[in-house]
């Protein structure tokens, strides 16, 4: 078929390499424009292949609508998109676009659906490949799979370690079912639907005051961004590589250790308390373990963070 590539970084470029490789035509591939003079993966790719690129800032206004139509494509792909595309685009190739989205929809849409799943604590997630429509997420499903997330899993892990592959195995395998005539449209059931904003600095400050396991939650799905934070001496920390620990109660916050292990801190009250280790953390400079970061800034056992 021939295809226009929408997308960014190493997923849409994985994806491109399937479609060459699976023979199909690729129309034009937009990829985001170079930032800070590097160039996306995406769009070295399009460049090795000798592909017509297109690298706009935006998708907005008629001009991108009219020049898609123009390349007469049978099918259109988001893959790993996270600007707004509007409609006038994804309606432009002859059979419509195709959407991967990281969650089991119609649960999690949103941009940041990852994180959220982490964070509410979910224990099997997924992806889908759908229909876009003028909707968020909304368009009827073609095809999807699910993965479990493991008590331990970031939502860095939980992309790169269990969606990532089997997310552009399965793009490639809903454009083969496209060209075979065997797509189905399955609508979404609304009843079941939940939508989440952009994960930012808004949520990630731990109140050590909840459950360890609620803290421990945020700060899995806060890695690696936003980065769960939390203030000590008015200075933001990040928190990072969090593990669960069985140690003896103390106040939320309260410092527990600190070791070559990385940082321990109690969090909750009655049954909900515990401790988490952090093993790495960044105040306003680089990403070090949490423990050489905590000596450096007079932080020692018995101390409250938070406050």
């Amino acid at each position: 078929m021939r295809i226009v590539l929408i997308g960014q970084a190493a997923f849409a470029e994985r994806v491109l390499l399937g479609l060459l490789s699976a023979g199909h035509e690729l129309a034009a591939v937009y990829a985001p424009p170079p930032s800070a003079g590097k160039a996306d993966p995406l769009a070295l790719a399009a460049e090795r292949a000798v592909l017509p690129l297109r690298t706009p800032s935006s998708y907005k206004g008629p001009a991108i609508a009219a020049e898609v139509q123009a390349l007469g494509a049978d099918l259109g792909l988001l893959a790993y998109v996270t600007k707004i595309i509007p409609p006038s685009v994804i309606d432009a190739p002859r059979l419509g676009t195709l959407c991967f989205h990281p969650s089991l929809l119609p649960r999690y849409r949103g941009g940041s659906a990852l994180n959220w799943q982490i964070i509410r604590g979910e224990t099997r997630g997924g992806f889908t490949v759908f229909w876009t429509d003028p909707g968020i997420d909304t368009g009827p499903i073609l095809l999807q799979r699910e993965v479990a997330i493991g008590p331990d899993d970031t939502t860095g892990s939980l992309y790169f370690n269990k969606i990532f592959e089997p997310g552009v195995a399965g793009m490639l395998e809903s454009v083969e079912l496209v060209a075979g005539g065997r797509a189905p449209r399955i609508p979404q059931d609304e009843s079941l639907a939940s939508y989440d904003p952009l994960c930012s600095d808004a949520h990630a400050l731990v109140d050590w005051s909840r459950s360890a396991a609620e803290v421990y939650n945020l700060i899995r799905g806060c890695d690696p961004q936003p980065g769960a934070f939390t203030t000590w001496r008015g200075e933001k920390l990040r928190l990072y590589e969090a593990r669960r620990e069985d140690r003896p109660g103390a106040a939320p916050g309260t410092v527990l250790a600190v070791d070559e292990k990385g940082l321990a801190v109690a969090a909750g009250t009655g049954a909900a308390a515990g401790a988490i280790r952090i093993g790495r953390a960044r105040g306003a400079g680089a990403k070090l373990n949490a423990g050489e970061l905590a000596a450096s800034l007079g932080l020692e056992s018995g101390a409250r963070l938070g406050g």
